[in-house]
């Protein structure tokens, strides 16, 4: 039997996490697990209010941890993380998943941290200190603590884009997603941050196709060289949605797709 334990503040339930605990925000995985009898047998929560904060940071936007897809949707200063909250799930798990929870779904979920991390977010941790959102992707499996909130710097106007690849429309779950961060100079790309779900163990860069970008026009054929070599470097498995063979196949391809639609082509 699986026991829930609700705490005041974020900081009661940080101390409470044990081996035989793990902490529950929206529940949209976790109750999966409970239901399956695979739960821990403790699970830790808390109603803190400040989990559930939207505000300004300098030119940035904080997220608290607990804050759902549906108040992102609801808030006209998020309008750049729209279409990226509208594509998890049905409204029904958009009104109780978190941009915490989403940072730690496995595959095929987790779609928003893809979104995070190539936005460069940074994470500040229940325990104090802040650290780069890719630093807490590459450990998340290994317990790394509790979010307590997340740090969006906001994107120029056009220089972000998202873009999810399933099977089943218009809701199906993840085989790819791809974000982009684009920001140019006199035309050309002088800074890009690519990030993917679906081409590694969680939420990765894109090494080769940030290097491809740089300093370039982005047009046709630049699109088309760079639809060739997007997944050298990555890893992508296979499971019951795809092939690793199949993903490298198509990953440029949709990248290619997004940067146009980037472009208003």
């Amino acid at each position: 039997m699986t026991v829930v334990e609700t705490y005041p503040t974020l900081a009661e339930a940080a101390r409470a996490i044990g081996s035989d605990a793990a902490y529950m925000g929206g529940g949209t995985v976790m109750m999966r697990e409970v239901n399956a009898g695979e739960a821990p047998a403790r699970l830790v929560r808390t109603n803190d209010p400040a989990l559930a904060q939207i505000r300004a940071a300098g030119d940035a936007i904080s997220l608290g941890a607990g804050v759902t897809m549906s108040a992102i949707l609801a808030d006209s200063g998020l309008d750049f993380l729209h279409p990226v909250a509208r594509q998890i799930g049905s409204p029904q798990v958009r009104n109780m998943g978190t941009v915490g929870g989403n940072i730690f779904s496995p595959h095929p979920y987790g779609d928003f941290a893809v979104a995070l991390l190539a936005l460069d977010a940074r994470v500040t941790m229940a325990a104090g200190g802040a650290r780069p959102i890719e630093e807490l992707l590459r450990g998340r499996d290994h317990s790394p603590g509790l979010v307590a909130s997340i740090d969006v710097p906001r994107p120029a106007p056009g220089a972000f884009g998202f873009k999810k690849v399933s099977r089943v429309k218009p809701k199906g779950v993840s085989v790819i997603t791809i974000a982009a961060l684009v920001n140019r100079t006199g035309g050309r790309v002088q800074n890009a941050r690519i990030a993917w779900g679906g081409m590694g163990p969680g939420p990765v860069r894109g090494a080769a196709a940030e290097r491809a970008l740089q300093g370039q026009m982005i047009d046709d054929a630049m699109l088309d060289r760079l639809a060739r070599t997007a997944a050298e470097g990555l890893d992508p498995p296979t499971d019951p949605l795809a092939s690793s063979w199949y993903r490298r196949e198509v990953a440029g391809v949709h990248l290619a797709r997004l940067l146009r639609s980037m472009e208003g082509r």
